[in-house]
């Protein structure tokens, strides 16, 4: 009796011990692969509780999650000799879990070193510029030529390509930095004139409109005295108005119409001093004249004929 319990005992260990050995779990992100004997199976175990044939079967599991792979830093030459370095992300997952298993050994690494000799290919084949500005197309280019050798062959698609980062020399970006705040510098310029241009076409419109109206230039003052007067200055300036200087530049050109020309003022005559009589005796020779009196007289007459008809008035007055 107790050898039969035995015997039934050990049957149940041996049937608990075939049913663990038979029976495997597949997780929802997961696909089994069996090998029955060394041979891979052609139907792939989809999640869920699977059985296998003990022995005989051995599965292995593949995830089919989206695996995110850092690139290391890269250095290339770009297509216009400017040394970088550039690493980027790269995402993909298992699409054929049979192929991921047989046909490479560490699917993962094999992608990572996909990546780097893609990564410095497209590298050289691009400018600087385009490298720095257009992006999406160098990551769109890195994914089609890092997709190619690997979905078919070994089954993992690449799904996204990304470029994180991209390293310049430091001279290089010192230049393009003083490229960048030139530019800058002609935008802010360029904003600036054509500020001035539109503010001085509304000034000179607002000054012609105004000038038809002079008492909107007293009305302008005022407004301008109140804006300064709600700053809550200590000291007030008052500008000169604008009136009172029409008013003294009306009257200085009235002055000026008035006033005669130098040119039109009548000159007053000049009186020439008559000598003395007795002068003319005592120059040297007076005894020796006949008639020393009447020719001082008559060189006094023509000079004072002369002066008059420079002066313009009769000698005999």
């Amino acid at each position: 009796m107790s050898t039969t319990y035995a015997w039934l005992l050990g049957g149940a260990a041996a049937v608990v011990l075939v049913g663990m050995l038979s029976l495997r779990l597949v997780q929802q992100y997961e696909r089994g692969v069996v090998f029955r004997f060394g041979r891979v199976l052609d139907k792939v175990r989809e999640p869920g509780l699977r059985v296998l044939v003990p022995i005989a079967d051995r599965m292995a599991k593949v995830s089919t999650r989206v695996v995110v792979l850092a690139v290391p830093a890269q250095g290339a030459i770009t297509r216009d000799n400017v040394t970088v370095k550039v690493d980027a992300a790269v995402y993909f997952r298992v699409v054929d879990p049979a192929k991921a298993i047989v046909n490479v050994e560490d699917y993962k690494h094999a992608v990572s070193q996909v990546a780097q000799t893609s990564l410095r290919t497209v590298i050289g084949r691009a400018d600087l510029d385009t490298l720095l500005s257009d992006r999406e197309r160098i990551s769109t280019e890195l994914k089609t030529v890092i997709d190619a050798p690997t979905e078919q062959p070994w089954g993992v698609r690449i799904e996204l390509v990304e470029l994180k980062d991209i390293s310049l020399p430091e001279q290089m970006t010192r230049s393009m930095s003083r490229q960048a705040e030139a530019e800058r510098e002609r935008r802010a310029r360029v904003i600036a004139a054509d500020g001035e241009r539109q503010a001085s076409e509304q000034l000179a419109a607002a000054a012609g409109r105004m000038s038809a109206t002079p008492g909107a230039l007293q009305l302008r003052l005022l407004q301008t005295v109140a804006d300064v007067a709600a700053e809550k200055n200590s000291t007030l300036v008052m500008p000169f108005p604008v009136e009172l200087l029409r008013f003294f530049e009306d009257r200085s050109g009235f002055s000026q119409r008035e006033a005669p020309h130098p040119a039109d003022r009548t000159v007053p005559p000049i009186p020439l001093p008559r000598e003395p009589d007795h002068l003319w005796l005592r120059s040297p020779g007076a005894a020796d004249a006949p008639d020393p009196l009447g020719r001082a007289d008559d060189a006094l007459g023509s000079v004072r004929t002369a002066a008059h008809d420079d002066a313009g008035t009769d000698p005999t007055v």
